[in-house]
């Protein structure tokens, strides 16, 4: 198991650190974890559409960072240290018009300063719609 101290995260805590920012607004929500993942769900609305009722690239951007840092987050002594995002980028493979996205986060390299994330985001009949890959930084908390 990746997480911190051997603990899963509660979903319900993932879900309300993100309550007075971005992934509130954009109505995000984190559903599920197992041993080396995480899932995070975000309606497709008029808060993450872009004019022609597509999901907006940005958005899937945004929720593919979220997820990725809040797990990166729940791998390292939050006592100790921070997860901040260095790069990010996002393939957009097909739209999504309704319902929700899902992104789950798997780590492809969890080191000492740096970890890599790829992050899937599939529409509800599981179908791609987005694949990212995320860079973070591990850094002493009084750095941040």
């Amino acid at each position: 198991m990746i997480w911190w101290n051997n603990e899963k995260p509660s979903m319900e805590r993932l879900t309300r650190l993100g309550a007075k920012a971005m992934p509130a607004h954009l109505g995000m929500e984190f559903v599920d974890c197992g041993d080396d993942w995480i899932t995070a769900r975000m309606p497709v609305d008029e808060r993450t559409q872009q004019p022609f009722q597509r999901l907006h690239g940005g958005a899937s951007v945004a929720l593919a960072e979220t997820v990725g840092s809040m797990a990166a987050s729940m791998c390292v002594d939050p006592t100790r240290f921070v997860a901040v995002g260095m790069e990010i980028n996002a393939n957009h493979i097909r739209p999504a018009y309704s319902g929700f996205v899902h992104a789950t986060a798997r780590p492809e390299n969890i080191g000492r300063t740096t970890h890599v994330w790829s992050i899937r985001i599939e529409d509800e009949a599981g179908k791609l719609v987005c694949i990212s890959r995320f860079t973070v930084a591990v850094i002493p908390i009084d750095r941040k």
